[in-house]
């Protein structure tokens, strides 16, 4: 029996009052958790400045120590500290780790010359590692001792009050998860710096940071009224080396000399008791049928990777709300509050009604089956994403775009005789590609001039600006355009002056400074889908305008065409379409992924559960939590190994191998024989009784014999 401190908690409608300190502390470290995660490959992306490919591979090694590390700290636990010692030294080491985030994230740290960029990328980089290595330490630390120490609260006659608060306890995760998931995104949204005004990661992070601060005050002022269950051992130990000696011992008795024996963990009698070999075998046989379903965690949890950076090149506005990309991974802890209680309740009654077997392991295999149908469901997305996005030169390409500044309809000849093109009076044409080695030329013909041009672009994109004057046909090559489209959702901007004198250009608080007639400005960053006031202001009057609104990730050149009586006219040309395919397209693959989710991981850890001996759950559940630290370091092979250079295409690839993995998976299950626990631990208790009373005979019949003689 575990030693537990002496005295009995005090209680609060008849549960034990330290459970609400459990409860809250949940609450508040998941939510540190979730919303450090939700924003984390943004951070990647647009802070540290990398790729697509490695801000996910960082991402998932980051998920993957999540999940392997609970290991650890369950050793800790039952062999050394004991569950309250590690939870609060463990969540000492992970509010460090927030904290280390939050300073790594300060823009200003290393902006020395205060351009809006870290001088030393490099120190925010060892910075965030160092971060979020204390933050897997501790949060997988963590993981299998706070559920198991509310339980520890709980007089052998509470199992009812023990149960519901299981529910309540879970419900407080789910909770920090979707609170998070949309505070956080919103927090990094917003502009903050001391020098320049940047994205507030500081933010972003640090109130995860506080929560988790919060989190560990809230546990310790508790302490008084825990029951503290001393260390035991740990199962898992045991169980290693009764493998381990099993295989050793076969090993050495390997020749034909020696018996097979009916089980190769048989081996181990020589020095372990049947009942552990029994209940080890009963283990091994569902850790067997663990081995294919890291697969379903590969696509799982792509997405706070994958998914979130697909959502940026999409259109967020919801109307009067404008979605950010990271806060679409709310729709899966939503729709996971909705689909619980429904499948419960309707969907397995239905199934039921219909005389359909639908075991455990059908279902997880059904929640495999809808996890490859959800990433087909993304890559059909993926591909209308694709045909909005532009397409930029090649190597030995050139594109160019013409705008037509004047009064008269100009015509254009690419020479030699590689296209016509004819523009009218303020307006332009689209971006055109040619070979950089044909084009020679630009012959120009407009109001009864004809010019010749040969400053053209090589192996890039270029803008012309043309106006016919009195005498002449004047073109501009206007600089550098837009090589790339804006990321998370903002839009680039630039102006041309096609006025005689020369202005000065604002909108919505930034000046684009002083513009000589027929030059251009420089491209600024603007945020997507609202509108802003266009100030022009010349020698004798100043002109209003307010913007359309330029939707999300575009590029726009604007003409100042005409500025008088203080109305201003404007003309759009657009550089770079924006994002046309809605963030609601997501929604589909979200409902079918969580529709996955549900019968695929609450049926798994039951199955799990209702497999196993009652002092084995513990192995099943880091075996349980193994399973998703192995599937996000699949993600990690398989996007490194593929070398796919479409999107959609790699989500058909997850999706195949998902859908190879679940065949599989239905075979073994197929093959697979329900046990009951209860019942084979039943027949040892009636074997050991058999033998103490068989000794006991031997004992006294020999006590006997010993006597006659």
């Amino acid at each position: 029996m575990a030693a537990k401190s002496k005295g009995k908690s005090p209680s609060c409608f008849g549960y034990p009052l330290s459970i609400f300190f459990i409860v809250i502390n949940e609450f508040c470290e998941r939510f540190s958790y979730y919303g450090m995660r939700a924003v984390l490959v943004l951070y990647f992306k647009y802070f540290l400045q990398w790729d697509d490919n490695l801000s996910t591979a960082i991402y998932h090694t980051f998920v993957a120590l999540c999940y392997l590390t609970p290991i650890l700290g369950a050793l800790i636990a039952d062999s050394w500290l004991g569950k309250f010692k590690t939870i609060v030294s463990l969540s000492i080491v992970y509010t460090i780790g927030q904290a280390v985030m939050a300073v790594s994230s300060i823009n200003d740290l290393t902006d020395h010359n205060r351009d809006g960029s870290p001088d030393v990328v490099t120190v925010h980089i060892a910075l965030s590692m160092v971060g979020l290595i204390l933050i897997a330490l501790g949060t997988g630390g963590i993981k299998p001792c706070v559920s198991a120490f509310g339980g520890d609260q709980f007089e052998d006659d509470q199992e009812k009050q023990r149960t519901r608060f299981f529910s309540i306890f879970y419900l407080s995760i789910n909770a920090g998860s979707l609170l998070s998931t949309i505070i956080t995104p919103i927090l990094r949204a917003q502009e903050c710096g001391i020098h320049s005004k940047q994205r507030c990661y500081p933010l972003a992070f640090g109130v995860p940071a506080a929560l988790m601060a919060v989190s560990l005050v809230v546990f310790v002022i508790g302490s008084s009224m825990y029951k503290k269950v001393q260390p035991q051992g740990n199962i898992m130990i045991q169980v290693s080396k009764c493998i381990g000696f099993a295989i050793k011992n076969r090993f050495q008795h390997r020749s034909k000399a020696f018996p097979k024996r009916e089980h190769w963990l048989d081996w181990a009698s020589e020095k372990y008791d049947k009942r552990l070999i029994a209940q080890t075998k009963m283990v091994l046989k569902v850790l067997f049928l663990y081995i294919p379903l890291p697969m379903f965690w590969a696509l799982f949890d792509q997405q706070g990777s994958r998914w979130t950076l697909q959502a940026t090149t999409m259109d967020g506005n919801f109307g009067s709300i404008q979605i950010q990309p990271d806060q679409m991974q709310t729709v899966n802890p939503i729709l996971i509050v909705i689909m619980v209680p429904v499948v419960d309740a309707v969907v397995y009654p239905l199934i039921k009604k219909c005389k359909i077997n639908f075991t455990p392991l059908r279902k997880i295999t059904v929640g495999m089956f809808l996890a490859a149908l959800a990433f087909i469901a993304a890559a059909l997305v993926q591909v209308q994403i694709d045909k909005t996005l532009p397409v930029f030169p090649a190597a030995g390409q050139s594109q160019i775009k013409i705008i037509n500044l004047g009064p008269d309809r100009v015509t254009a000849q690419f020479e030699p005789q590689l296209k016509n093109v004819t523009v009218m009076s303020m307006e332009s044409t689209s971006y055109m590609t040619f070979e950089t080695s044909q084009l020679k030329s630009l012959n120009i013909n407009s109001g009864g001039k004809v010019t010749t041009f040969t400053d053209l672009p090589g192996g890039n994109r270029a803008t012309l600006g043309i106006r016919t004057n009195a005498t002449y046909i004047d073109v501009r090559r206007l600089s550098e355009d837009a090589m790339s489209k804006p990321e998370e959702g903002n839009n680039l901007i630039r102006f041309i002056n096609n006025l005689a004198d020369t202005i000065n250009v604002t909108m919505g608080g930034t000046s684009f400074g002083v513009l000589t007639s027929l030059s251009a400005s420089n491209y600024s960053l603007f945020p997507g889908g609202r509108k802003d006031e266009i100030t022009v202001v010349t020698n004798s009057m100043s002109c209003s305008l307010t913007s359309e609104a330029l939707g999300f990730g575009s590029a726009y050149t604007i003409v100042i065409d005409r500025c008088s009586g203080g109305i201003l006219s404007v003309a759009y040309s657009e550089d770079i379409p924006p994002n046309t395919v809605h963030m609601a397209w997501q929604i589909p693959q979200y409902f079918i992924l969580t529709c996955a989710e549900v019968v695929f991981s609450v049926t798994g850890l039951e199955f799990s559960y209702s497999q196993a001996p009652s002092n084995m759950k513990a192995v099943l559940q880091a075996g349980w939590l193994l399973t998703v630290a192995v599937g996000n370091i699949i993600v990690l092979i398989v996007a490194g190994a593929s070398k796919l250079s479409e999107q959609w295409a790699e989500y058909v690839l997850f999706a195949a191998l998902l859908f190879a993995v679940c065949i599989i998976f239905a075979v073994m299950a197929y093959f697979y024989t329900y046990v009951d626990p209860n019942e084979i631990e039943a027949q040892l208790d009636e074997d050991e009784k058999k033998q103490v009373e068989k000794d006991q005979d031997v004992c006294e019949k020999k006590d006997e014999d010993d006597s006659q003689m």
